[in-house]
C-alpha cells in the first residue's frame, strides 16, 4: 500500500467532518469543529499549510555524490527522520467512530516505532484515554512521548505516575490546549500555567519534557525558564485561537533567540519532505506531523502509517541530495530563501 491508496480508503472510513484530501491543507474542512478544521473563520491552518509553500529550495548539485543521513538524536534515542507524529484526541468525535482514541494510539504508536520515529499520544477528559496511551508506550518500550492537558495540579500528578510506569523517554505538555472548550470552567481550574507551576510540573515529571504551543519569543524564553528541554512551536493548528500568524512566520526568530539551549520541534501545515527540510533550514531540529497520520491510520491502519513515514522519508532525502547537503547538521539558512 503507498499513501495514495491509504487516502482513498481513508474516505469511506473516516467520518463526515475530514474530507481526506490528497494534500491537507485545511481547506475543505476550513472552520469545522467538530471535525480537523481550525477556530473562527479558519483561516489559521490555511495559512499554516500556505507559508511552508512560499519559502523555496536553494538547489545544488555540485556536490559529493553520497549517501544521506536523515537520522535524528533525541534525548538519547536516535531516530530515522526527524518527524514525530502528533498528538490527536478525540478521534471518534472528529474523524470517525470506527476507532477511539484507545485503538487509535495504540495502531499509531507501535507502527511508529516499528518504522523507526516516535508518537506523540493525545490525552482527554475520559481518563482511560492517558490509560491505554501509556501502556500503548509500555508496550514500545518507551518509544513514545505521552502528551498531557495543562489540567489542575492533581490530576497532572495522577497522569504523571501513568507516563513514569510506561518507560517514555520523554513527555509532553500542549500548553495552547488552555483555549480548547473542555479545559474552560473546569473545577479545580485547568488552563494556563504560570512559570512557576510550569517549573513545578516539569520537576514532577522528571524526564525530559516538551512545552507545545509556543508562537513568540518570549514563551520560548519563559519555558527555557520553568526548565523545559524542548519546544514545539504550534498554533494548535488553529484550533485555540483565529488569527495566528503560521509557525513557518515565526520558527526562525524562535530559533535564533533560544540558540541552541532548548530543542526545537514544529508543527502546522508541514506536509512533505520538503517542508521538512526548510523547517530544519529556519532552526527546527525536528517537525511534528498530526492530520495526515490520521488519514494514515483511518485508512490502511499500521501499513497506511508505514507508507506514510516513507513518503515524507524518501522526499527528504531527495531535497538533502539536490541542495547538496549530506546530514541534518548540514542544512543551513542558506539552503531556503
Amino acid at each position: 500500500m503507498n499513501y495514495s491508496e491509504c487516502i482513498i480508503k481513508a474516505k469511506d472510513r473516516i467520518g463526515k467532518f475530514c474530507k481526506a484530501c490528497p494534500e491537507c491543507n485545511g481547506r475543505a474542512c476550513k472552520n469545522q469543529m467538530p471535525g480537523p478544521g481550525s477556530k473562527g473563520i479558519g483561516d489559521t491552518a490555511v495559512r499554516n499549510y500556505d507559508k511552508w509553500k512560499e519559502i523555496r529550495l536553494q538547489m545544488d548539485t555540485i556536490a559529493e555524490n553520497k549517501p544521506v543521513d536523515t537520522s535524528l538524536e533525541l534525548f538519547g534515542k536516535t531516530f530515522r527522520y526527524p518527524v514525530f507524529a502528533g498528538p490527536v484526541g478525540a478521534v471518534s468525535l472528529h474523524y470517525g467512530d470506527c476507532l477511539d482514541d484507545v485503538t487509535y494510539n495504540d495502531i499509531l504508536v507501535s507502527a511508529c516505532a516499528e518504522n523507526g520515529i516516535a508518537a506523540f499520544t493525545g490525552d482527554g477528559v475520559d481518563s482511560n484515554v492517558m490509560v491505554a496511551a501509556t501502556a500503548a508506550i509500555k508496550k514500545t518500550g518507551g518509544v513514545g512521548i505521552p502528551t498531557v492537558k495543562p489540567w489542575n495540579i492533581e490530576t497532572i500528578r495522577e497522569k504523571m505516575a501513568l507516563v513514569h510506569e510506561s518507560g517514555a523517554f520523554a513527555v509532553a505538555m500542549d500548553i495552547d490546549a488552555a483555549g480548547l472548550p473542555f479545559l474552560k470552567n473546569m473545577e479545580p481550574p485547568a488552563g494556563s500555567k504560570t512559570v512557576e507551576e510550569l517549573r513545578e510540573i516539569i520537576e514532577m515529571a522528571g524526564t525530559p519534557f516538551i512545552v507545545k504551543g509556543i508562537m513568540t519569543v518570549k514563551g520560548a524564553l519563559k519555558a527555557k525558564e520553568a526548565g523545559a528541554s524542548a519546544i514545539i512551536v504550534s498554533n494548535h493548528g488553529g484550533r485555540v485561537l483565529d488569527q495566528c500568524p503560521a509557525t513557518a512566520e515565526v520558527l526562525e526568530e524562535i530559533a535564533t533567540a533560544v540558540n541552541g539551549s532548548m530543542k526545537i520541534l514544529v508543527d502546522g501545515g508541514i506536509r512533505s519532505g520538503a517542508d521538512v527540510f526548510k523547517a530544519l533550514a529556519l532552526g527546527a531540529d525536528g517537525v511534528v506531523i498530526a492530520r495526515p497520520f490520521v488519514t494514515a491510520v483511518y485508512g490502511g491502519a499500521q501499513e497506511g502509517v508505514r507508507s506514510y513515514i516513507e513518503k515524507i522519508g524518501t522526499e527528504l532525502e531527495d531535497t538533502m541530495k539536490m541542495c547538496g547537503v549530506s546530514s541534518l547538521k548540514e542544512i543551513t539558512r542558506e539552503c531556503v530563501r
